[in-house]
């Protein structure tokens, strides 16, 4: 896949390519939550959990290339994102990787990988963590696990697109359209206040983790993920050359190539 887009230009304009025809949607009623999910291809289950603010369907790059690769995708709007609804108790990333529990519950799925993304990757490595008999690996792409692994935020034209791009997905799925601005709020205090692991809490993981990284995250410093690599004892640290926080939409076949690589040599 050659396609570029590392101003995000086109992903403001029109989003990421759309995604396949699911073969299974739904959604599992949870915890005061509605969580949408879909399933795509057949074979080994690899579940994808996107970033704050998104929605599974900036997954539109990487969910072909895993069916291709003979996996079984499971692509899930975190609770209040997307199609997902929620109540009204505060954003929690625990909370959240319950949520993929309920989903892989209803699903009948015993184990499966999992992929994060920004918060989707905090996400993935509580599974990791706290549910390790249902994870096979996680890949842990551009968050941090404790507040000192951000980066002071600056202002770009690129997080710019994306952050437009996000409140117009939001006013096309979500249940409650106008709401877009407490939305924001309420997940960004969340980001404010978690997550707060320790070392010895990151020791405690028992499942191969990568730890993926872009030269150019815009949120997350490169100690940081090298200090997560250290941390947790199956891990490796991987950096993608010449991309950004957004490396999924910027360069997919670039991240798709470090992904399937990651997911081959777990099930290998």
């Amino acid at each position: 896949m050659d396609h570029h887009d590392d101003d995000l230009r086109k992903f403001e304009a029109h989003g990421a390519t759309p995604l396949p025809a699911a073969r299974d949607e739904g959604r599992v009623a949870y915890e005061g939550a509605k969580i949408w999910y879909a399933t795509f291809g057949a074979g080994f289950p690899v579940i994808l959990l996107h970033g704050g603010l998104g929605h599974s369907g900036n997954w539109g790059f990487q969910v072909p290339a895993l069916v291709k690769a003979g996996y079984r995708v499971v692509v899930i709007d975190s609770r209040g994102h997307g199609r997902s609804t929620r109540d009204e108790r505060p954003y929690k990333y625990e909370l959240m990787a319950s949520d993929v529990l309920a989903v892989m519950d209803a699903l009948h799925l015993k184990k499966a990988a999992v992929v994060g993304w920004s918060d989707g990757a905090c996400v993935a490595l509580i599974l990791g963590r706290k549910a390790a008999d249902r994870v096979t690996g996680v890949f842990f792409f551009g968050c941090n696990m404790d507040p000192s692994g951000t980066r002071q935020f600056e202002p770009s034209p690129v997080i710019d697109r994306c952050f437009a791009r996000h409140a117009k997905d939001y006013a096309e799925l979500s249940a409650t359209p106008d709401l877009f601005d407490a939305f924001v709020k309420a997940v960004g205090l969340m980001m404010k206040t978690e997550p707060n692991y320790t070392a010895a809490d990151l020791a405690r993981t028992r499942v191969p983790v990568a730890i993926v990284h872009s030269e150019h995250d815009e949120f997350i410093r490169h100690e940081h993920a090298s200090y997560l690599a250290r941390s947790i004892p199956a891990s490796e640290l991987i950096i993608l050359p010449g991309v950004s926080h957004f490396a999924p939409l910027q360069r997919p076949g670039q991240f798709n190539s470090v992904l399937l690589a990651f997911l081959e040599n777990i099930h290998s």
